[in-house]
């Protein structure tokens, strides 16, 4: 892989940026099991997945209090208190980051499902995502992982080819997406699984 690879792209939520709903609604609810019934029927994957790909979070909200008035104080918490679903960076995968742009061999982008309404506060966070050459936002974009026509904005817009690039996600749907398209992949686990892959491919030290 090392010979080939002139470009790494990196998912950004669950891989540099600790971000779990559970964070904020483990404040709300008192027990695991509600926690996760919520997330499971309530405010879901599938609703938020919306969101990232466009979808107001006013709108969204508004569906959801609609249909369940009386969670209507946790639905609101999602948008209202959603900086207290990202406790901070996931610093080991920072880390290997900075190796990259300190030692700049590679270029390096960001490909990351995110609203467009809450990015600009991760922009305005994380000194680290302005490191990278290009990031590619599926709320501004109005598109998402795992869609083709969303991995091809980043490679057209800067001249990326797939088949000299490394994809680093956490979601193995978005990694399968990405395999179908040329990209090498490592799908993350944890930054100690994600540097021993990086260095079993001659890509860190």
């Amino acid at each position: 892989m090392k010979n080939s690879i002139d470009t790494i792209i990196f998912d950004l939520g669950g891989v540099l940026i600790d971000w779990n709903p559970r964070y904020l609604y483990r404040k709300i609810f008192k027990t695991e099991e509600e926690v996760t019934w919520f997330l499971e029927n309530i405010c879901t994957a599938e609703w938020n997945d919306k969101q990232d790909a466009g979808r107001s979070f006013e709108d969204a909200t508004n569906e959801l209090i609609q249909k369940h008035p009386e969670l209507e104080v946790p639905i609101r918490a999602w948008y209202d208190r959603w900086q207290e679903t990202i406790p901070g960076p996931v610093h080991e995968t920072v880390e290997i980051l900075k190796h990259f742009k300190d030692n700049p061999t590679h270029r390096l982008f960001a490909l990351t499902n995110w609203s467009a309404e809450t990015f600009p506060w991760a922009l305005n966070t994380f000194d680290f995502l302005h490191w990278f050459e290009g990031i590619v936002v599926s709320g501004i974009e109005k598109t998402r992982k795992p869609y083709p026509e969303f991995y091809h904005i980043l490679f057209d817009r800067y001249n990326i080819d797939p088949r000299r690039s490394l994809f680093i996600d956490d979601n193995i749907k978005n990694i399968e997406g990405g395999k179908a398209l040329g990209l090498e992949t490592i799908h993350f686990q944890t930054p100690q699984q994600l540097r021993t892959e990086l260095q079993g491919a001659g890509l860190i030290d």
